[in-house]
């Protein structure tokens, strides 16, 4: 594989350094929240409208709900705060009047790169420390990852 020599780590070790730091961005999610003046939550959201409009794609009210996990009643009140903050707006479905779609303020990605923006140059300098081999294997165990976790979560919702 191509890289640097890296050193050995157990599984364990790995699983522990993967621990620690789940809970250092759970932390840091809400410090960055705090900065731009909402919750987790909404911040979680506009994550996925990002998410969304990066693939091309327009959310509307209930595709943002099953997303996040969350019901139509409380995303109505994310999508509340999120306006009145000024990072997104609804506008009505034009294939469908019983529907509400969500576009992000064209000011919004800036503000919130301003405060993702040195972490995300952090993040791009240790990528390129890395091979594109190794790049691969990290993408694809995050994606794998990302998976397993949904559906334990699933697990834990439904009581199992």
């Amino acid at each position: 594989m191509e890289g640097k020599p890296r050193p050995a780590a157990t599984p364990e070790q790995a699983l522990q350094a993967m621990d620690r730091m789940i809970a250092l961005a759970h932390f840091g999610q809400q410090d960055i929240a705090a900065r731009l003046g909402l919750n987790t939550t909404d911040l979680t959201c506009i994550g996925f409208l990002i998410e969304a409009e990066l693939a091309g794609e327009s959310l509307a009210a209930g595709d943002l709900a099953e997303r996040a996990n969350l019901t139509t009643g409380a995303v109505t009140g994310v999508l509340n705060r999120l306006e009145k903050a000024g990072y997104a707006r609804r506008a009505p479905d034009p294939d469908d009047r019983r529907k509400v779609r969500i576009a992000m303020d064209p000011s919004a990605q800036q503000r919130i790169m301003e405060a993702y923006g040195p972490f995300y140059l952090r993040l791009g300098a240790l990528f390129a420390d890395y091979g594109p081999e190794e790049v691969a294997v990290l993408a694809d165990w995050f994606t794998r990852a990302r998976t397993l976790m949904q559906e334990s979560l699933d697990e834990i919702r439904a009581g199992l």
